[in-house]
Parts: C-alpha cells; sequence; structure tokens
C-alpha cells in the first residue's frame, strides 16, 4: 500500500465528485519520482506555496548504489540561491571535480564563492534534498509508481487524472515526469526519445576483495577502467565489458568476467554491495512538454556518466521549471510560459549530450591514434583560455538562455555580489531565498514604480562597489538596474530610462495587477 507522508501545510483543493469511483485527491501538481530533480521540483513549487505531491516508487529514501558523486558549481550555487547550499557542504568534501574526457579542469579562478565541485555520493545528495522537502511539508506518496494519466480538456473540466499502483488516483492541474530514462511518463505522453544506441557498456560495483587490487586508472584497448578505495573500506570498480551482448541486471559472474579480461584476475571478488551496468547510450527528449505532462532531468535526457553533468542538469532543469509552472496554476501567468522551458533548457542538455559524446570518443579505446588525440587536447586544455571556457562549461557556470540582444548579463546567472541593502552588507543570493523575482536597482533611491507587480517581483536598492565579471566572458559593463527571475538569471538590463522593463516584467511574472 502506498504510503503518504502527512503534511501541515493547509493548501486550498477544488474537490470533484467522481460517481462510482472514490474521489481522487487533488494536488495542483504531481511529481513522478522522488530522484534529485522530483525533490529539488517539490522544493522549488513549495517555496512558491503551490500544492505539490512526489509519487515515488522506494519506500524510503535509502539508496545502495553509487550513481552520481557530486555537485558542480553551477549546482551549489542554485542551492546557495535557496539558503541550503551548507547542508550539502558540510557533508561533501570540497574537490576540483571539473573535467573533461579524464582532463582535470581547475576552475579556481572562475569568479563565483563556490570555484570548486563537492564529491558527495547521490544517496547523501538526496537524503539532504528529502529532509528539505520534508521541512517545506510536501506528501510523498511512497511505495507507489505513476502507471498511466489521461488528460481531460474538455467542458469546464481542465486538468490530468493520474493513476498509481494500488489503484489510487491522483487529480493535478499538470504531471511532472522525473521518473528516469526509462520514463513511463514520457513513453505515455508519446514523446519520442531520440538518440544513439550504446557503443560501449561499464560495470561499477562495490565490492570485497580478497587480494590487493591494482589501484588507479587504466586504459587499454577495450576502454577505461578504475579501481579506487572507497569511505567504508571496500573497493569501488569501474570496469568496460569486453562485450555489448549482455543487458539487464548484472551479476558477480559479468563483473568477475570483466575484471579477468582486463587484469588477467578478479583480484579474490566477494560480497558485492551492489553492482550496476551502464552504458553510453545517449537520447532526450524531442518535447519537454506535451499539453499538460511535462519531463524533467533524466525522463528528458540520458547520457554517459563522464563529466558527472547529468544529476547536475537536472536539477537546473527543475529550477528552471519551478517558478513558471507555480505562475501558471496560480493563474499569474498564461501556460505559454511553460513554453519558454523547453526553448531554455533543451539547448542546455544537447550541449551536454554532445560533450559526453565527444569524451566518450576520446576514451572508449586505447589505441595510440586516441592516446594522441586525448594527448592533444589535453595541452589545449592545459592553456588558460580553453580551462576557463571548458571549466565554465563542465561546471554549468557558462550556461545562458538567449533572452534577446543587449548587455552580456542578459539571460546569465547573476552573480552573487556583495552588496549593501538599507546599510546592510548582504550576499545577492541571499535576495533569492524565497524564490521571488528581484528587481536590483543600483541608482537612485526609490527611482522605479513596479506596484501592479509586486506580489511577484520584490525591488531591492543596492550599493555595489565591487567588480562584475562572468565566467568564460571576463569582466562586464557594471548595470543601473537589472530584472532577476527565480532561477537566478538575468531577465532585463537597464538604466534610468527603464526601456523594456515592463515588456519583461509581463512576459515573465504576468501582466500588471491594478
Amino acid at each position: 500500500m502506498p504510503v503518504l507522508l502527512p503534511t501541515s501545510r493547509s493548501r486550498g483543493r477544488t474537490k470533484r465528485i467522481h460517481a462510482g469511483n472514490p474521489a481522487p485527491t487533488d494536488h495542483a501538481i504531481v511529481i513522478a519520482g522522488g530522484g534529485p530533480t522530483g525533490l529539488m521540483l517539490a522544493a522549488e513549487l513549495a517555496l512558491a506555496n503551490v500544492d505539490v505531491a512526489v509519487v515515488e516508487r522506494r519506500a524510503n529514501q535509502e539508496l545502495v548504489e553509487t550513481r552520481a558523486g557530486g555537485l558542480h558549481a553551477r549546482s551549489i550555487e542554485i542551492l546557495d540561491q535557496r539558503g541550503v547550499a551548507d547542508r550539502f557542504l558540510r557533508e561533501g568534501q570540497i574537490v576540483q571535480l571539473a573535467g573533461f574526457a579524464w582532463t582535470r579542469l581547475d576552475i579556481s579562478g572562475l569568479p563565483t564563492r563556490h570555484a570548486y565541485g563537492v564529491a558527495l555520493r547521490q544517496s547523501h545528495i538526496e537524503r539532504i534534498l528529502a529532509d528539505w522537502v520534508e521541512e517545506l511539508a510536501v506528501p510523498i506518496y511512497r511505495g507507489s509508481e505513476v502507471t498511466g494519466f489521461a488528460q481531460d480538456e474538455t467542458g469546464d473540466e481542465t486538468g490530468i487524472d493520474v493513476a498509481l499502483s494500488g489503484g489510487r488516483t491522483l487529480r493535478a492541474n499538470y504531471l511532472v515526469g522525473c521518473d528516469g530514462g526509462r520514463s513511463l511518463v514520457r513513453k505515455a505522453a508519446g514523446i519520442d526519445f531520440v538518440g544513439s544506441e550504446p557503443t560501449l557498456s561499464n560495470l561499477m560495483a562495490e565490492v570485497e576483495m580478497r587480494e590487493t587490487p591494482a589501484w588507479g586508472l587504466r586504459h587499454d584497448a577495450l576502454g577505461f577502467h578504475g579501481l579506487s578505495k572507497t569511505e567504508s573500506g571496500r573497493v569501488l570498480v569501474v570496469v568496460t565489458e569486453a562485450t555489448l551482448d549482455r543487458a539487464g541486471q548484472p551479476t558477480l559472474t559479468d563483473l568477475s568476467d570483466a575484471l579477468m579480461a582486463v587484469y588477467g584476475t578478479d583480484f579474490g571478488l566477494q560480497n558485492p554491495a551492489w553492482i550496476s551496468r551502464f552504458t553510453d547510450v545517449t537520447r532526450q527528449a524531442a518535447s519537454y512538454r506535451n499539453g499538460r505532462v511535462l519531463l524533467a532531468g533524466d525522463a528528458a535526457h540520458i547520457h554517459h556518466s563522464v563529466g558527472g553533468q547529468g544529476l547536475n542538469t537536472g536539477l537546473q532543469d527543475a529550477v528552471n521549471l519551478g517558478w513558471k509552472l507555480a505562475q501558471v496554476v496560480k493563474g499569474i501567468s498564461s501556460d505559454t510560459l511553460l513554453d519558454t522551458y523547453h526553448a531554455e533548457r533543451h539547448p542546455v542538455a544537447a550541449r551536454v549530450l554532445r560533450s559526453t559524446m565527444a569524451q566518450i570518443a576520446l576514451l572508449r579505446r586505447g589505441d595510440d591514434g586516441l592516446k594522441a588525440a586525448r594527448d592533444i587536447v589535453a595541452e589545449l586544455l592545459g592553456m588558460d583560455e580553453a580551462r576557463r571556457r571548458f571549466g565554465a562549461m563542465m561546471s554549468g557556470l557558462d550556461i545562458s538562455y538567449d533572452l534577446g540582444e543587449g548587455h552580456p548579463l542578459l539571460g546569465r546567472r547573476m552573480p552573487d555580489l556583495d552588496v549593501t541593502v538599507e546599510g546592510q552588507k548582504l550576499r545577492l543570493f541571499t535576495l533569492l531565498h524565497s524564490a521571488r523575482g528581484v528587481l536590483l536597482n543600483f541608482g537612485e533611491a526609490n527611482d522605479f514604480d513596479i506596484a501592479p507587480w509586486a506580489d511577484r517581483v520584490s525591488i531591492v536598492d543596492a550599493a555595489c562597489d565591487g567588480a562584475w565579471e562572468l565566467p568564460a566572458i571576463g569582466p562586464v559593463a557594471a548595470p543601473g538596474a537589472v530584472l532577476v527571475r527565480p532561477d537566478g538569471h538575468v531577465a532585463w538590463v537597464g538604466d534610468e530610462s527603464r526601456h523594456g522593463l515592463e515588456a519583461a516584467l509581463t512576459r515573465w511574472f504576468g501582466p500588471a495587477v491594478a
């Protein structure tokens, strides 16, 4: 039976009568999948006071195997924008995480407070996110899965009925599939998952070994391999299989065979905590939306784990989508605002997929030609300009949405500047903790009148004496004012003329309210 975690938050719900069947439970938004993307999206919606619920097949948040292994700089920034980054920093290890095809990229000189990554297993990331979501009183239907849905756009009824395993139904305005690469939501919505078939297969496992293993990385004609010690004292194994013929849940025999093919021994392999198989299959949803169904995270894009961008891209999907979805369900903005989610995030993931495929092409075999290519790439990435550009790309700090021509800040993430507000010195990201839009005025105090949007956008008169600098671009001219969206991206840059401000406010925060 699904378990519904109780919520202390009181939310208004419209009750419907369904003759012959129990009335479904109503939520504004239902999220299928309680992994990192689903949890981040739930938190974003809860901060916007939207009635959201998560459906998660696991009975609890426990995750035995290692999946993603860390957070890149931009992901740490978005968590900092919500005031929760310290929770992750306390448990993780600060490292230079960014890299390209095994070439480490030192991003310590990039203009951000978080010029590093955090090595932290996905199991810990999920637990911290789940604790935050629980604080925000989001109900989670555990031990249950979405099995289907029906969109209703006829008559007075508009919404979606979401069927759960066990026979329960949830009624919502929108359903978001955060249910992984094999997403049932995506398949049921009829959204194509376009891409390429796998060219290699890796096994990853956490095991014990009776013999001392050959620690470190290895590269040969089969592919890339590595043996390292885990925090529990076990051995973390990553090995490329000699064949693509095996599929499904891997066995201890599969792992032993793969190790034998590479090392000539399995080092007395025993007592696996878990074994998983992953490939370089690369796919992306043709559309991130079909009516009242949206996709985020692995449900929208999958790729090999090299570069470590999968989980991070999913978190950033959630932060881009959350505030937009909140405004639509509240009736502030029309549902055309949701089209900007696909327009902005699809190109970002497409670039991640392209980067991952390029890295796999360099890594998948150990022949002399590819070794020479890797050496050349490593030499290029040792140059300051290339290191900064690729470091900004792999860490997510250079993401820019196409919001038109103008100041270099437009469409990019707002820097976390030191600002002075009403005589108090603070970090700019603290102004984004509530997940609202912010109009920052660096000119004459009280010089802007945005009263028609006051319920959606805060206006802050601020002073900033420091330099303005963007990763991969460098110094930029200090603006007179900026409009920052809840996701931390700049929607408008202006001066005392205020040209284009009303249009930007209307585009991103709905029409003016008298």
